[in-house]
């Protein structure tokens, strides 16, 4: 690419706003050329008003970058990566997107509206499909396209090759959910030190439904959720990243582990989500050892991108189960959402 695509963060100061900096340092394909605050923080250098907890160091190119109100990002980029809370990406991200803009969220505000794609680039690039129908709708040229639940992410990976070859009829997934997936400062200490949280609001919705319509059928300009059930237990853990999942499976007809470790092992992104700048290489690890995934060891795979998949084994129950090990910050949000603009970039909607 000669010229690279000048985007926005949409809420630079929080950790995915962070993340996203991190990340696009260097990028083949983007620039960021405009950050965006809170109220309080507008017109000061970005190093002034963001407590930068990553320990990547914070890249100079931003350091005295002024924030600037929402509105900006439509004068001067083209993508709008969003970090914002869901309550203000509500309204911000369809007036973006009225001004042209594409909205690259990782926010939940419009994640389940009918025209929104929910995308993992190597699972579903043909829900892109609804950004012509969004456009259409809304009479517009700018669109929203977001990634999922971060609990979802990796869920959702370890599912379509079982889904594509063995079909699947009952999930039940059992989530240990890591400190920043909370945003900053997130848990208390008091409430995380020598416990678990049993609840986090609105995410075992948010896990029941998601993967039904990222692993559903693109038909009749509509997506056709996945016809499965999903149960979920979500919890926090005292754990920094990486989100790990127990995962019990209900197949169309009776499966062995070793049948699927090899369709995960095998399973590859479609060919053109294959070879983009954060494509993961490989999509999904199985590991043999007894012990693993764990999030300290296993979370930087394939630089944070690889789903991990470990104790795959007969479920008396079920038939198949297995944990599944995703980087919540990375693949679970600005990477995945980083990765999902490529993939834009890619099909020629954005450029």
């Amino acid at each position: 690419m000669n010229k690279k695509i000048p985007v926005a963060i949409l809420g630079a100061n929080g950790s995915v706003g962070q993340r996203f900096i991190q990340l696009l340092e260097g990028h083949p394909w983007f620039e960021v050329r405009c950050l965006t605050g809170s109220d309080r923080s507008i017109g000061k250098p970005y190093k002034e008003t963001c407590h930068w907890i990553l320990p990547e160091k914070m890249p100079d190119a931003v350091r005295n970058m002024v924030i600037k109100e929402n509105e900006a990002a439509g004068k001067e980029c083209v993508v709008a990566f969003s970090a914002m809370p869901a309550d203000q990406a509500k309204a911000v991200e369809p007036l973006l997107a009225a001004q042209g803009l594409a909205v690259v969220s990782n926010a939940s505000a419009h994640r389940m509206d009918a025209d929104v794609p929910i995308l993992l680039p190597e699972v579903n690039p043909e829900h892109t499909a609804l950004v012509n129908i969004q456009t259409a709708n809304k009479k517009q040229k700018g669109f929203i396209v977001t990634n999922p639940n971060c609990t979802s992410t990796g869920l959702t990976v370890s599912l379509k090759p079982l889904l594509d070859t063995f079909g699947i009829k009952q999930v039940i997934a059992v989530s240990l959910q890591a400190l920043s997936g909370a945003g900053y400062p997130g848990v208390a200490s008091l409430d995380i030190i020598d416990n678990v949280v049993p609840f986090i609001k609105g995410e075992e919705e948010k896990v029941e439904s998601e993967p039904l319509k990222m692993l559903g059928c693109f038909v009749q300009n509509q997506i056709q959720k996945a016809n499965f059930v999903i149960s979920a237990h979500t919890n926090r853990v005292a754990v920094t990243d990486g989100h790990t999942v127990c995962v019990s499976i209900k197949c169309d007809s009776s499966i062995k582990p070793e049948d699927a470790v090899e369709v995960m092992r095998s399973y590859q992104c479609p060919e053109i989500s294959r070879e983009l700048p954060s494509s993961p290489w490989p999509v999904i690890q199985v590991m043999d050892e007894v012990d693993r995934p764990q999030p300290r060891l296993d979370r930087a795979v394939g630089n944070g991108m690889t789903t991990i998949v470990g104790r795959v084994r007969v479920d008396p129950i079920m038939g198949l189960k297995y944990v599944v090990l995703s980087h919540n910050t990375i693949r679970g949000a600005a990477g995945g959402a980083i990765y999902n603009a490529e993939l834009l970039v890619q099909q020629k909607l954005v450029g």
